[in-house]
């Protein structure tokens, strides 16, 4: 059988590589899991009983519409609109398989093989995979040294006839790092110029530390024709199972994205919009609560990092996310976490899988420990010195 030369030099996704090496522990002591970010407690009493109420019903596993469920896309647009102080209406709102589906039809919709996307490093591993298996060459947007935010400069710079899209991330996974609405200005101002799509991902933007609209981006009207929306309900509400994104986009993108979405899942599945209408209406307090819990874990996390414990220094954090630099300049990335999990119960993932090259970086993920993990933590990144 052959396959592609696009799909074959493609390194698999990095989590199942990490967790490969958990069947080789011979230690006893509990493991200390940082390596995903997918929430560890359960979801609101509301989607639950929602689920179960679909699934009683004869029509729970009926088709939905392409287009999604209109009472989600109704209650979402009402959410964005007071949330970022504008007005989205249902009509720019698409419910996907997940904020990952979100970004493949989204950028599939924008560019062929053979086109240019810049992709801000550190990037999303799935973004640069998906990219790349879809034959577009990715153009890494470097940051700059002073700020470690997105080179606007740079990005100028790697413009060509081929591009078509800039693609970042706030808060970023991996560094956690909230965007300044100011660059994320900038940013659209430069695809605005030379007629490209900024596609942001906002899917941990309910875990930033402010109540403050991220952005101001849709007080452009032409936001429609130069701008893409990526969102997610996986972490927000608990629910990485059930598969439901958005994409939020002018009319005329979404028409297009559409029958890209109709190929790939004709519509996420039913049983899953109906979960998010239930957490986005009837959760009002449950979501600001695990938000604050994040939060809460992100300030241990800062605490004992602080004194860089086993040489181990945290660069960047935020949302689930530390972005950490290892002491070890004689050893891969990839081996540090294989001797991270291996000799001290410790599971990371390698930074490699979130740039081009080996920058001796790993990502923490915290959001999941318990308050007593947090020193057990610094002590086994202490026993690696």
């Amino acid at each position: 059988m052959l396959f592609l030369d696009r799909t074959r030099t493609v390194t698999p996704s990095p989590i199942t590589e990490a967790h490969n090496w958990l069947d080789q522990r011979s230690g006893s002591r509990p493991l200390i899991d940082l390596s995903q970010a997918a929430p560890g407690y359960a979801p609101p009493a509301a989607v639950i009983d929602r689920v179960k109420a679909v699934a009683d019903d004869p029509t729970g596993g009926f088709y939905c519409p392409t287009a999604g469920l209109p009472e989600l896309k109704s209650v979402f647009a009402n959410e964005l609109s007071r949330d970022y102080q504008t007005s989205i209406s249902p009509e720019q709102i698409l419910p996907t398989g997940g904020c990952n589906q979100a970004f493949c039809v989204a950028s599939s919709t924008l560019a062929a093989p053979g086109d240019e996307v810049i992709l801000a490093v550190p990037y999303y591993f799935n973004h640069d995979m998906w990219l790349k298996l879809d034959g577009v060459k990715v153009r890494y947007l470097k940051s700059d040294s002073g700020t470690g935010l997105p080179d606007i400069e740079h990005a100028q710079a790697l413009l060509s006839e081929r591009s078509r899209a800039i693609v970042l991330v706030s808060p970023g996974n991996p560094t956690g790092t909230t965007l300044p609405a100011e660059l994320l200005g900038e940013f659209y101002d430069l695809a605005v110029e030379h007629n490209l799509t900024l596609i942001l991902d906002e899917t941990y933007r309910n875990f930033r530390p402010t109540n403050d609209r991220p952005h101001s981006l849709y007080d452009d009207p032409s936001w429609r024709d130069h701008a893409v929306f990526l969102h997610s309900f996986s972490k927000d509400l608990a629910i990485p199972g059930y598969r439901v994104g958005a994409i939020v986009g002018g009319e005329a993108f979404l028409i297009e994205a559409m029958k890209l979405l109709d190929c790939v899942q004709i519509s996420p599945p039913r049983i899953g919009q109906e979960a998010v209408v239930a957490g986005l209406t009837q959760s009002g307090d449950w979501r600001p609560k695990q938000a604050a819990r994040i939060l809460e874990n992100l300030t241990r996390f800062r605490d004992v990092m602080a004194s860089a414990p086993g040489g181990f220094r945290l660069i960047s954090s935020g949302a689930f996310f530390g972005w950490v630099h290892h002491p070890f300049s004689d050893l891969a990335s990839s081996e540090v976490v294989r001797r991270l999990v291996l000799e001290h119960d410790v599971l990371a993932i390698p930074g490699t899988a979130f740039t081009p090259t080996d920058q001796a970086m790993l990502r923490f993920s915290f959001a999941n420990l318990e308050p007593e993990q947090f020193p057990v933590l610094a002590q086994r990144l202490q026993e690696m010195a």
